[in-house]
């Protein structure tokens, strides 16, 4: 393992201009300096939970000198002294910030795992099929299959991992070997789900992940929440982005081996420009032109698979953004991935990941707030830079080399009616957590997306999210909502972004990105909107899309 370490040079000074303008409207620092000196062990605390993670996750064995062991002492003793003064800060008499500061502490502390990389296995696959096994060690065993199997799909011989698999089935031209490759999940399939049967390993999860979202809520009411709707308008305005692609995608069944090889044609026709070495300089270039410096900030990147590695792209912090002697101490992100193949899916989703890194890196907040904000949003605002690599433009520059932009459309928001389709579906397992998932998938992609039936596969057992955050795909498909409102609101106040505007960073993070958690999302889409948050922008984008003609 190399030891990688991060200069942290950034200052407050180096900040775009707009966001330094605005910083004098948040706050860095506790009213009460006892409240003060409780938020500095906190941010500690904080940053050794997720420096433990970042080398849990395999990346590197030591950081800033220290070496795990030395992390975890740490830790455990910031910890338990934050936990004592917690207990003995006033409960009346407090500002208005440091009250909402100190609920915050005391609800992220509760969070704080002390290490472990997030999904990556805790059990074993095999541990799925006990019918005794209570719901949080279901997760970690079903998580387990993901690692176990999902990594190391059998195909032609030789072995793949999961996303490559999908990325197969976006770019392979022979229909057998197409159908090869989505048999290929078969064994994953039957972990999650055995045979359908009534006990499988998933409908036992749903039902824990039902009983538990009653007593205290689902990412789904999360999400609702945070539009200012309930579950049910969650549920309509769902059903009609789907019926607004049924409309456009034509009549002709499609086989699901067959559903991201027939709209992903521009996939194809890129895909001898982006090979796998080209990704990230790709994603360097693009994120400069738009006023954030990767490099600059000292963004760690583990992209290549490894055995045992979580099974999924995911991007967390190293260490937090901090006030230090009158100076701002920037974030440090990182992001990890287990990328065999390059590609434009690929190279979507590590756009993607980069997106979280511009919101969490763009956080200038006191300790309290240096974190994530709500799901539903972060998910939406990664996916803002993302959309821009299905259009002609974006690929025109950092390409060299453009899809026509019906085949760009389709291709993008082929992939994005999937993710509303898995929100529908784990909505409404939500509501009947013993319903039949086959049964419920094959209903909703047959009507929707026009794929023939096969209830005899568990197919849309793919995403980690399913097993190990029930409810989490959420943030993707309905998150597409609001993706395509805030693309149209920047374009309209800063023309295109395409293809790199260097105000762009700048002028989000002043209105948008700053607050990390202290904010809502209601609140913060409210105001940035000047209005609430609709549909509307998704579909009118959905109407791009020509009509598919039956033969």
């Amino acid at each position: 393992m190399v030891l990688i370490s991060v200069a942290l040079t950034c200052s407050l000074a180096s900040l775009p201009r707009p966001l330094r303008a605005d910083l004098a409207d948040t706050p860095l620092a506790a009213d009460s300096n006892k409240v003060s000196a409780v938020e500095s062990l906190y941010a500690d605390v904080s940053d050794a939970n997720t420096i433990l993670g970042t080398i849990d996750s395999g990346l590197l064995n030591r950081y800033q000198g220290r070496d795990r062991a030395a992390w975890e002492r740490f830790y455990t003793e910031k910890r338990a002294r934050l936990t004592r003064q917690l207990e003995t800060l006033p409960t009346s008499g407090l500002s208005g910030g440091d009250a909402r500061a100190i609920a915050a502490m005391r609800k992220q502390l509760q969070s704080f795992t002390g290490g472990g990389a997030p999904a990556s296995p805790a059990a074993q696959c095999r541990d799925a099929t006990r019918a005794d096994l209570a719901y949080p060690d279901l997760k970690a065993a079903l998580v387990a299959c993901f690692v176990e199997i999902g990594n190391n799909l059998s195909f032609e011989g030789g072995r793949i991992n999961r996303v490559s698999a999908l990325d197969l089935l976006h770019e392979t031209s022979d229909p057998a070997r197409r159908k090869a490759v989505f048999l290929a999940f078969v064994p994953l399939w039957q972990a999650i789900n055995g045979n359908d049967e009534p006990d499988s390993p998933y409908r036992r999860l749903i039902g824990g992940a039902a009983a538990e979202a009653a007593r205290s809520g689902s990412a789904i009411d999360n999400a609702a929440r945070d539009v200012g709707i309930d579950a049910a308008q969650v549920e309509r305005w769902l059903v009609q982005i789907l019926d607004a692609w049924r409309e456009s995608s034509g009549t002709d069944k499609v086989e699901p081996w067959d559903f991201r090889f027939q709209a992903g044609e521009a996939d194809r026709l890129l895909e001898p420009y982006i090979p796998r070495e080209s990704l990230q300089p790709i994603n360097r270039r693009y994120y400069r032109d738009l006023g954030v410096d990767l490099d600059q900030m000292g963004t760690l990147y583990d992209l290549a698979p490894r055995p045992q590695k979580a099974a999924l792209a995911y991007t967390e912090f190293v260490t937090h953004g901090r006030m230090v002697n009158g100076a701002w101490k920037p974030t440090v992100a990182r992001v990890s991935a287990p990328y065999e193949r390059g590609g434009l899916f690929v190279l979507n989703e590590l756009v993607h990941e980069n997106g979280h890194v511009a919101n969490i890196t763009a956080i200038r907040n006191r300790p309290a707030f240096v974190d994530w904000p709500s799901d539903l949003f972060a998910e939406a605002f990664a996916d803002v830079p993302a959309w821009s690599t299905y259009e002609p433009a974006w690929q025109r520059r950092y390409l060299g080399h453009e899809a026509p932009q019906q085949l760009s459309l389709r291709a993008l928001y082929s992939v994005v009616m999937l993710d509303v389709a898995w929100s529908l579906f784990e909505l409404r397992m939500f509501s009947a957590p013993t319903a039949d998932p086959n049964a419920l998938w094959t209903e909703i992609t047959g009507r929707y997306l026009h794929i023939v039936p096969h209830p005899e596969f568990s197919w849309w057992a793919v995403r980690v999210q399913l097993a190990d955050l029930p409810g989490y795909m959420v943030n993707y498909g309905f998150g597409a909502i609001l993706t395509a409102e805030m693309r149209d609101h920047i374009s309209a106040a800063l023309g295109p972004f395409d293809a790199g505007d260097s105000r762009w960073y700048g002028w989000l993070s002043g209105q948008l990105l700053r607050y990390g958690s202290e904010r809502d999302t209601r609140t913060l889409m409210q105001d940035f909107l000047g209005r609430p948050v609709s549909p509307r922008a998704l579909l009118a984008q959905l109407h791009r899309l020509q009509t598919v003609s039956s033969n």
